[in-house]
């Protein structure tokens, strides 16, 4: 009577079966813990440049100098006051009235991010006097480190 062989796997092929599904299963846990850990960082980005921007766009909306009349015109050049406050204090953004006042100032517009503001003369970067032209720097940093910077040029017009 011709015997009938049995079917299945033996210990050896089911141990690498294991083995190898293991692996399989460590890398893919490895890739997925990645992807979640980085999924927050455009959203971060995001309210970095938001709230760069957001102070950029309020030390833009000042008058270029203590000195410069209302409206811009005529530029003071002579009168121009510096870089630096003028009898403002940098713990109020309303008391600062021109572009320069906001250097040095520190402001946390949301929990978790700090915003600083620093303003230079450079005139000379565009060709121009000194004191005619101002860079303005504003740099956003999250809690954990990430950092956003947005910088322009105010000109005294």
């Amino acid at each position: 009577m011709p015997t009938k062989r049995a079917q299945g796997f033996t210990l050896i092929e089911l141990l690498v079966f294991i083995v190898v599904v293991s692996l399989s299963l460590g890398a893919l846990v490895v890739v997925m813990n990645q992807a979640l850990v980085r999924s927050v960082d455009p959203i971060v980005q995001v309210r970095l440049l938001e709230l760069a921007q957001s102070q950029l766009d309020e030390v833009q909306s000042r008058k270029y100098d203590e000195n410069t009349p209302t409206g811009g015109s005529p530029a003071c050049i002579a009168t121009c006051a510096g870089v630096g406050l003028d009898g403002e204090t940098l713990t109020s953004a309303s008391t600062l009235d021109d572009v320069d006042d906001f250097n040095g100032y520190t402001a946390t517009p949301v929990p978790g991010y700090t915003v600083t503001v620093s303003v230079t003369l450079a005139g000379d970067d565009l060709g121009l006097a000194l004191a005619a032209a101002k860079l303005i720097t504003v740099n956003a940093t999250s809690a954990s480190g990430e950092s956003a910077t947005l910088s322009t040029y105010r000109a005294n017009f």
